[in-house]
């Protein structure tokens, strides 16, 4: 069976959430960093019910796991109801949501995302294009003031730039395939780890009415910017 997965990118969290989860059983806090008394985390809206291994599996890697790694398993979710009900589990491989979380990759990823398709039209004029006589604004000697060949210089009000831009220019280049990908696979894990990513079973809702899905979202604290990726 195929299975949708539902990417979800909350726009509102409680302030105080840490954003980046520990992974492998380590602490989420060092154990050098020093915190202030009456420090607290702020209220989590909406916490997943922990995995019952004792339930259906639903789905199981269908490629070999490395000895080093388990699998993630989560819950299988659908959109038939308002309410979350959780029957059955999926397994998702360990080299897709569950690698080290490298932000350096993911900044490198989204710069690219953003620059690839960028195309600047900003185009200054040389003085070669701007309007101005040709002539000499005064003679070069007997003025007492520094020598001058022409009013369109970059030097003068009104003149020329000199080393502008000279669009259209393109911010294209190509990024590693394995660079994007791992980006990719940073992203998946950590919303993972941050309880943003949910998998269903189905995109397929009971009802035509666009407002279902608004109140489905609401309903399980989702949050009001929900991406839903069809694989």
């Amino acid at each position: 069976m195929m299975l949708r997965g539902l990417l979800l990118t909350c726009a509102r969290r409680a302030p105080g959430i840490r954003l980046v989860s520990s992974f492998s059983n380590e602490p989420a806090i060092p154990a050098n960093l020093i915190l202030p008394p009456g420090l607290k985390d702020g209220p989590i809206k909406f916490q997943r019910p922990p995995v019952d291994l004792s339930r259906p599996l639903v789905r199981s890697c269908k490629h070999p796991v490395p000895p080093h790694l388990s699998a993630q398993t989560v819950w299988l979710e659908t959109l038939d109801e308002q309410e979350e009900e959780p029957t059955s589990l999926v397994q998702l491989h360990p080299d897709v949501f569950n690698v080290p979380p490298r932000i350096d990759i993911l900044h490198q990823v989204a710069i690219w995302q953003r620059n690839f398709k960028r195309i600047s039209y900003a185009k200054t004029k040389t003085r070669a294009e701007v309007r101005g006589g040709g002539r000499k604004p005064w003679a070069q000697k007997g003025t007492g003031r520094a020598r001058q060949g022409s009013i369109r210089s970059p030097l003068w009000r009104g003149g020329g730039v000199a080393h502008g831009p000279r669009g259209p220019t393109s911010y294209y280049y190509m990024l590693p395939m394995k660079v994007r990908a791992l980006g990719l696979k940073t992203a998946l894990t950590m919303k993972l780890a941050q309880n943003d990513l949910f998998i269903i079973d189905s995109i397929e809702i009971p009802s035509p009415d666009p407002q279902y899905l608004v109140d489905l979202f609401k309903r399980r604290n989702w949050g009001e910017s929900v991406l839903i990726v069809d694989v």
